[in-house]
């Protein structure tokens, strides 16, 4: 593949499939399927899913799976910058929306939802994350999340669910003073969460810290080292420091190999002499 053809397929990434995947997302984050009727119904993104999202674009840029002074430059035109601009946008919405499609509709399960959600984000702000072990982290959260609504709270509060079901929940209503309560969909609901979870999960691997291959450099090594936790910090000194610790050992066997070949150098020269001495007297004789 040569480069022209590399830089065709990095524009189509950024500027085509890029937004259409987070697009889709926010369309699909807030559709619902009624279980009367089985009408479409779209619930708007809530606003502490707005907030929640600042936080994940906030930890998109701490762990650099987005490089903001490259997606954003003067020395690109305005026109790509602008274009950048909006893939960006469509990445917040498209967070609030996979946000709305894990999160209960109202009542007290939505409070815990969010505090789950708000909690968990709050706190990776102050860790050390990559961009590999923040998707990874990411995934795991909304797969949690996708389970606990669409699984096990949908299969309890199901209206064809049996007795049993049917008294938990009772109970669960009775136990929390009617806070606990939960809006029942279409089973339809739960596969459009997990193709909009997983488009979105899709999205955020094809997305490139830069839109522009980044040159290693000093400066790129060093901003990976400071990402590393500290155990990983402690490896990669010793093994940087191993090899400056083992050079005066190196350097004094060079030197004492050299001074055995001047001292064979010299036995060598003394016993030749011996032997020309030794056939200069036989000839004198």
């Amino acid at each position: 593949m040569n480069t022209v053809q590399r830089s065709r397929n990095r524009a189509l990434l950024r500027f085509v499939l890029l937004p259409m995947i987070f697009l889709t997302v926010a369309l699909l984050g807030g559709l619902r399927i009624d279980v009367d009727t089985h009408a479409f119904i779209f619930i708007p993104p809530p606003l502490i899913t707005l907030i929640l999202s600042v936080l994940l674009m906030t930890l998109f840029i701490r762990g650099h799976a987005i490089e903001l002074r490259r997606w954003v430059t003067s020395e690109q035109s305005t026109l790509t910058n602008i274009s950048h601009v909006l893939t960006l946008l469509t990445l917040y919405f498209a967070s609030a929306q996979a946000l709305n499609s894990v999160l209960p509709e109202r009542g007290l399960l939505f409070w815990l939802f969010s505090f789950f959600f708000l909690w968990t984000l709050w706190n990776n702000q102050f860790s050390n994350f990559d961009a590999r072990r923040l998707l990874r982290s990411l995934a795991v959260l909304f797969g949690t999340a996708f389970f606990l609504k669409h699984m096990f709270l949908a299969s309890l509060f199901a209206p064809e669910g049996g007795w049993a079901k049917k008294v938990a929940g009772f109970l669960l209503e009775v136990g929390t003073l009617g806070t606990l309560d939960y809006q029942v969909f279409a089973p339809a609901t739960g596969y459009i969460s997990f193709f909009t979870l997983a488009l979105y999960v899709g999205g955020l691997i094809l997305l490139t810290p830069s839109p522009e291959p980044e040159e290693r450099s000093a400066l790129a090594l060093l901003r990976a080292y400071q990402n590393l936790p500290p155990l990983e910090r402690m490896t990669v000194r010793a093994s940087i420091m191993e090899p400056q610790t083992n050079q005066p050992a190196l350097a004094q066997e060079v030197s004492t190999e050299t001074e055995t070949i001047e001292i064979r150098g010299e036995v060598v020269e003394a016993e030749s002499e011996d032997t020309l001495a030794g056939e200069k007297e036989k000839g004198k004789r």
